[in-house]
């Protein structure tokens, strides 16, 4: 039955942002994760015409994560990196840039990763699909990893 949450780790809505440079890998996987029965927020941006800037939709993305309004976010740019950058200035964020499966799991698996980043130069619209799917149906083990969870966490409270 598809009620619209992915039964594997109860993830429903899915914030999707991208600069210009990604926004039609942005609009094929939107399509594609909304086809397999997510809700997808879209924080823009709207076209591949006008240049903007990846943190401002970086931040957006990281937003609706942590204010609880999705419960994934999903940023793109053209290497993933400066996105993921952004995104884990955000408190609350825990932004991982993959590039494979093995990341993909890794990110979740062992760091409850609440963002991926991922650069859609470096990859096909057939692999952004297969990791965006991949990553929000894998679990947080949990256990052993909580400690370094909370260790990653409580940086934050150091900031000034």
């Amino acid at each position: 039955m598809n009620n619209g949450y992915n039964n594997i780790d109860q993830v429903k809505r899915v914030a999707i942002g991208a600069d210009h440079g990604s926004y039609d890998s942005k609009e094929m996987l939107k399509t594609y994760l909304q086809t397999i029965g997510y809700l997808v927020v879209d924080v823009g941006t709207n076209n591949s015409v006008e240049k903007v800037d990846y943190p401002d939709f970086a931040v957006l993305v990281a937003k609706k994560v942590v204010n609880g309004e999705c419960d994934r976010g999903i940023m793109l740019d053209a290497a993933g990196i400066g996105s993921s950058m952004v995104c884990n200035k955000v408190r609350g964020i825990r932004a991982a840039l993959c590039w494979s499966l093995k990341t993909i799991v890794n990110s979740r698996e062992h760091n409850n990763a609440n963002v991926l980043t991922m650069g859609t130069a470096q990859h096909t619209s057939g692999e952004l699909c297969e990791m965006a799917k991949l990553w929000l149906e894998t679990r947080f083990e949990g256990g052993r990893h909580w400690p370094r969870i909370n260790k990653m966490m409580s940086v934050e409270k150091l900031r000034g």
